[in-house]
């Protein structure tokens, strides 16, 4: 039996699928949402078992909206070693290197838990974002080539007539958020600077989850595609001081909405919650 697997050893075969892990809640009476779930295909088990189940779970992670909700997600080891399909000497392994990023943190009898931030860590992370996004956004009016520019008009102009978005349907704005956060992930990508890349990747999971949450309030979304526009109109002219501060104000004005609005940032913390979370 390979090292690392689980005594039932692999359900189903490799590729077919992928398997959604569904993390329990640790406030059972909070507001009805939908169960956040952690999207995660088995592992091909010729390569690192640890790395593999990092990798896995870093994107699962990532991808989650962790502050839709009034309470903090819990993972089950146990629910996580049987989604993947190996022992749960890999899912602790990777867990340890999870903690040590930021992503997650573990609770002495309680268990581990995914970090969201404070208000106020929120602000400031997001004011870090809007000095290296700029940069992005000024090394890519030199960079970028002519074709992704036009993609990223492309993204843009797909909701330019939708005029306040707001009125147009959940549907629609969720389709809007995710193309903000293209949007954004683009700009780095065309700056054509790979420390760039990797200073924003672990504030990604945070950014993420707060677009994806302050898009559907005041407006937003349609401020947001007329910020866009200009953006990308000051790259398409090669413009770097100008592409430098559209997006630098761009990303500020998120920080002085979460300022003004973001009080449900800090509505529950740790000790009003995990006492409720369950074994």
């Amino acid at each position: 039996m390979p090292a690392g697997w689980g005594k039932a050893g692999p359900v189903g075969k490799a590729g077919c699928g992928g398997l959604v892990y569904h993390i329990p809640w640790a406030m059972p009476d909070a507001i009805s949402h939908p169960d956040p779930t952690l999207d995660m295909p088995r592992l091909d088990t010729s390569t690192s078992f640890r790395g593999l189940a990092y990798a896995a779970l870093k994107r699962a992670i990532t991808a989650m909206d962790i502050y839709d909700h009034a309470h903090e997600i819990r993972l089950d080891e146990r629910r996580l070693s049987e989604g993947l399909g190996v022992s749960r000497t890999p899912i602790r392994e990777a867990m340890t290197l999870l903690e040590q990023e930021g992503f997650v943190r573990t609770r002495p009898r309680r268990g581990i838990f995914v970090i969201r931030k404070t208000k106020r860590e929120i602000v400031e992370m997001i004011t870090v974002m809007a000095a290296l996004e700029s940069m992005a956004a000024r090394l890519a009016a030199e960079r970028a080539c002519d074709a992704d520019i036009a993609e990223l008009h492309g993204l843009m102009d797909a909701f330019r007539g939708d005029g306040n978005s707001q009125s147009n349907g959940g549907e629609r704005l969720a389709e809007y958020s995710d193309a903000n956060i293209a949007f954004h992930q683009a700009i780095i990508r065309m700056s054509g600077c790979a420390l760039l890349a990797e200073m924003t990747e672990n504030l990604f999971i945070h950014m993420r989850a707060i677009r994806k949450i302050t898009i559907h309030q005041d407006n937003r979304a349609a401020r947001s595609i007329t910020d866009h526009m200009r953006i990308i109109e000051a790259l398409e002219r090669r413009d770097p001081e100008a592409a430098e501060r559209l997006a630098r104000e761009h990303t500020l004005g998120l920080a002085a909405h979460v300022e003004q609005h973001g009080d449900f940032l800090d509505a529950t913390r740790d000790d009003a919650v995990f006492h409720r979370s369950g074994p």
